[in-house]
Parts: C-alpha cells; structure tokens; sequence
C-alpha cells in the first residue's frame, strides 16, 4: 500500500491537533521501561511522528534526551514541554539528525502512514549500532459489553468509506509490515485511561476517519454515536475505564554496512 502524501498527512492531523494533545492517551510506565531495558545505551531517543508529544514527555523520563519530530507545526505547537525534549519540525524520511547518533527510535500510532522503505534508510542511518526501533499501535478500545458494540457500529459501518487503506495495519498490528531489523518478540501490554463521555468522545473525534467523515457530511453521524451513547452512558460524568490492545514490531539496528563507533 502506498503512503499518504506529506501535504495530506499534515492536514488530518493539523486539524485536530488540540484533539490530540487533550485527549490521546498517554502510554504506560510499564512500556517505557520495558524500552529502556532492552536499549544498551540511554544518551538520545528519535521519536518520530510525536504528535503532542504523548510518548516523548514519558520516555524523558528514561532517556537523557528526546528529539521528538512530527511533520505537523499545529502538533507540536500543542506538544507538552519537557526539559529533556526537544521538539522539531521534520517528517519520517528525513529527520535531519546526524549519522549514527540515537539509541532508540520509536513511532507511536503513526507508521502506517510513513514511506516506509525511505523510513527505514533513515533509521539505519541515524541508529547507532544495536540501537532498537520500535513500531507501536493500538487498535480499537474496549469500555463494557453495553458501549462495545455502539462504537464499533460506528467504526465499522458509519466511518467505513472514510479509512484510509493503511487502516489495516493497525488493525492487524503492523504484522504485514516488512520489517528489516533483528527482531525480537515484546511482551503483551494495554493502554488504559479513566474518562467520562465527553472525553470518550473527544477521543472519537481524533480519529483520521472521523475528521473525513465531517468534511464530507458534517457532524450529524457523529451527533448520533453521542446520542446513543448517552443513553448507555448514564450520567455524562460517570467516569469509565477504557482500555487499548497495545501492539508492537521491535529489533535492533546492526548497520552492516556502516562501521559504527562501540
């Protein structure tokens, strides 16, 4: 599958980037040590596709410094300061960071949208040698057997026509993706947050698919997922937790052809 243009990736997310920061989830404690375990040096980290920085603030937090690039101005005009991040313009395929300078690369919820083959050059490049990369995603969230079904109606059926055809691989976890590092199998892990609807649905409404969907018809689709879930709901301040599968593709980068320092 191809990848989305630069121009049109911007526009999605740049439309939504307040979303964004208020309400994508934050990653678990648990994932970043687990990254900073299996990473033998803790000096830079790249993340890449940053968004509002909801994985570079928590990786500050192991690592000494975090260059985190998103390829959106809006995004990273929303993103969270940290002492130890600092936060660039630049897309995947050319961060602009020096050769063989980084310990860890991640991608959180953004690597179906990249060139790959270009991505991935720039990661050799970049990566020190042993450095790891990880590509992470979640798929849809779980709440209760009663909200379950209304959201996925809405993902599956209503939004349908409006996910882009690299969709799937989230869905599936990144596990088509070529992936040309040593790999090694991550443990099973979940996001989770607590929330009321009005959050629930701030989420919903970050979401690429949605953004197209009221572009093309307005929001009353959407009004309508609110409306049902009201009713299930209970009071809108009732707060719930929600949960996310978090899925992983992870190696090492061993630069064959480089000769890189120890």
């Amino acid at each position: 599958m191809g990848a989305m243009s630069d121009k049109s990736y911007q526009n999605r997310f740049s439309q939504v980037a307040g979303g964004y920061a208020l309400y994508r989830p934050r990653y678990p404690r648990e994932l970043i040590d687990y990254l900073a375990g299996v990473t033998t040096q803790h000096e830079t980290v790249w993340d890449c596709a940053c968004g509002s920085g909801q994985l570079s603030v928590p990786l500050a937090e192991r690592f000494a410094r975090v260059i985190a690039t998103d390829a959106s101005a809006e995004q990273l005009a929303q993103a969270e300061a940290h002492p130890r991040v600092e936060y660039r313009k630049a897309t995947a395929e050319a961060s602009g960071l020096p050769d063989m300078s980084v310990d860890l690369i991640t991608v959180a919820q953004a690597a179906h949208w990249f060139d790959r083959a270009r991505f991935y050059e720039e990661v050799r490049r970049v990566g020190r040698r042993g450095a790891v990369v990880a590509l992470i995603c979640y798929g849809v969230h779980s709440v209760d057997d009663a909200v379950d079904p209304i959201v996925r109606a809405f993902y599956g059926v209503s939004l349908a026509p409006y996910w882009g055809p690299e969709r799937v691989h989230v869905e599936e976890g990144y596990r088509r993706f070529d992936f040309p590092f040593d790999e090694f199998a991550a443990p099973p892990m979940e996001l989770s947050a607590s929330w009321n609807l009005s959050q629930l649905i701030g989420y919903i409404e970050t979401w690429s698919a949605v953004w197209a969907m009221v572009q093309d018809r307005g929001r009353s689709t959407l009004d309508d997922l609110r409306e049902a879930l009201s009713r299930t709901w209970g009071s809108a301040e009732t707060v719930r937790t929600i949960r996310w599968p978090l899925r992983m593709r992870i190696g090492r980068v061993l630069n064959r052809n480089r000769s890189a320092p120890c």
